[in-house]
C-alpha cells in the first residue's frame, strides 16, 4: 500500500460511512509526518476542497504542551459554519459523523499574507497585533474515519485530518491580547453539568503556536494568504457527544459559539 492507496481508503470510508480498521499495511504507507500531510492535502484535492497548489483557508493546530510536537491539519471548507451563536446555533445535523466529540477553542484569523521568509523569522515572543486581525470562539467536532481502540498510530490519525469532523465559529471580534491564564471558558452540552475551565489552554496562549504553524504552511515555498484561519487547541479536553446534542460555549469577555448535532 502507498499513500494514494491510503488516501483512497480514507475517501471510501468517508463516502460510505464505514470506519476503517487500521492495519499494518495502512501504517506502513506513512514513513513520516510529511507523508501523512501529503495524504491530507491529496484528500482535499480529490474532494475538490482546494486546488493542488493552494494553501487551504482553514486549519487546526495544537499540542498537549509546549514541549510536544504540534500537529497541523487543513479543514474542509464545507464543514466550517460561521457566525454561530447561542441564539442561532450552527446546524450540523446534515453532516455524517462516525463517533463525534467536541473541543472548545479560540480561532485566529490572519490580517496579512505571510511569506516563507517571514514565517522563518518569526518567534513566539513577537507582537502579533498586525499579524492577527480577529479571533472567534469555536467548537470543533472531532470525528475519526478509523476504528480507534486507543492504540491508533498517530500518523494514521494525522493523515485523516487529525480526526477533524466540522467546525462552528462564533462571530469574529477584533484581536486583543488578554491574560490567558485567567481566561474563563464554560461548556454546556444539553442538560449536563456545565464544564468550566480557567487558564486551561495547553500552550499558555493561543498565539504561541503561530510561528510553528506558519512555518509548516510555508515549508514548500507557498505564501499563506490573508484571511487564513487556525483553531488553536482545546480548553476543555475532548467531550463525547451524541446525535441530537445541543452544545454552547462561552469565553468570558471574548464571545460564544453554539451548534446542534
Amino acid at each position: 500500500m502507498n499513500t494514494l492507496d491510503l488516501r483512497d481508503a480514507l475517501l471510501t470510508a468517508r463516502r460510505e460511512q464505514q470506519a476503517l480498521v487500521p492495519t499494518t499495511a495502512h501504517a506502513a504507507a506513512l514513513a513520516d509526518v510529511d507523508a501523512a500531510c501529503a495524504v491530507q492535502h491529496a484528500s482535499g484535492v480529490a474532494l475538490q476542497a482546494w486546488a493542488p497548489d493552494e494553501v487551504p483557508g482553514y486549519w487546526k493546530s495544537g499540542a498537549g504542551h509546549r514541549q510536544a510536537a504540534l500537529t497541523h491539519a487543513p479543514l474542509m471548507p464545507a464543514g466550517v459554519h460561521a457566525d454561530s451563536s447561542l441564539a442561532q446555533p450552527a446546524d450540523l445535523r446534515p453532516h455524517a459523523f462516525f463517533k463525534p466529540a467536541i473541543e472548545c477553542e479560540i480561532a485566529l484569523r490572519l490580517a496579512c499574507a505571510v511569506t516563507p521568509a517571514q514565517a522563518l523569522a518569526m518567534t513566539h515572543d513577537d507582537e502579533v497585533t498586525g499579524l492577527i486581525d480577529a479571533m472567534a470562539v469555536s467548537i470543533e467536532v472531532v470525528d475519526c474515519r478509523w476504528v480507534d481502540d486507543g492504540a491508533l498510530p498517530p500518523l494514521l490519525r494525522l493523515a485523516d485530518f487529525q480526526s477533524h469532523g466540522a467546525l462552528a465559529l462564533g462571530p469574529w471580534a477584533p484581536w486583543r491580547e488578554t491574560d490567558w491564564s485567567q481566561q474563563h471558558c464554560a461548556l454546556h452540552v444539553n442538560d449536563a453539568p456545565v464544564v468550566e475551565r480557567k487558564g486551561s489552554h495547553p500552550l499558555g496562549r493561543p498565539a504561541w503556536l503561530l510561528p510553528i504553524w506558519l512555518r509548516h504552511l510555508t515549508r514548500h515555498g507557498a505564501t499563506v494568504p490573508a484571511g487564513t484561519v487556525v483553531t488553536t487547541g482545546t480548553w476543555t479536553g475532548l467531550t463525547p457527544v451524541q446525535r441530537g446534542s445541543s452544545v454552547q460555549v462561552r469565553f468570558a469577555g471574548l464571545g460564544e459559539a453554539a451548534l446542534v448535532l
